[in-house]
């Protein structure tokens, strides 16, 4: 008797709880993205690197960025607010800094107009030949994490958002230092 209740009660619960499952798997919410772009720039590293390596200077070589501050400079820790040009600011806080390994890391407090949540960064410069390349890469999620989010804020546009930000500095850059 036992036996028979407790196989009937597997029997009734058992596909309940694989639907529960199942439902589960399906709305597991937004897949990380990740968006890497890269330059060569006829110029050593070292004056590259000259140009991009204050966290608090990135008006000084991006297009799309007014004026920004930091609250410590190129320590860990230090926060960045920039102040984009047609309004709008983001803040940032830097998470890695190496001088000698000519790279940065930050994360995205406050992303302000641009669609991603949980962003994290790192531009580096390296030599390659007589030249150099930056690479600015980083990873994300969409701006909004349901599942089924505005077009303004899913996947492809986190991603086109990301990739600009990217290629304007780096182009921008590129001129600046080539001085093309």
């Amino acid at each position: 008797m036992r036996r028979t209740l407790l196989s009937t009660a597997l029997t009734l619960t058992l596909p309940l709880v694989m639907a529960g499952a199942a439902q589960e798997a399906a709305a597991h919410g937004p897949t990380r993205q990740k968006v890497t772009e890269s330059i060569e720039i006829n110029a050593p590293a070292a004056k590259v690197w000259g140009q991009i390596k204050e966290y608090s200077a990135l008006q000084s070589w991006h297009p799309a960025v007014e004026s920004s501050e930091t609250t410590d400079g190129n320590n860990v820790g230090s926060v960045r607010t920039l102040h984009l040009k047609g309004g709008g600011t983001i803040v940032e806080s830097l998470k890695k800094y190496d001088a000698d390994g000519m790279s940065y890391a930050y994360k995205m407090e406050d992303p302000g107009p641009v669609p991603v949540t949980n962003y994290t960064s790192t531009i580096s410069v390296s030599a390659k030949g007589s030249g150099s390349e930056v690479t600015w890469k980083g990873a994300f999620y969409r701006g909004d994490p349901n599942n089924n989010p505005a077009p303004e804020r899913n996947d492809e546009a986190a991603i086109q958002a990301v990739s600009g930000i990217y290629k304007a500095g780096l182009g921008n850059l590129k001129t600046l230092v080539e001085g093309k």
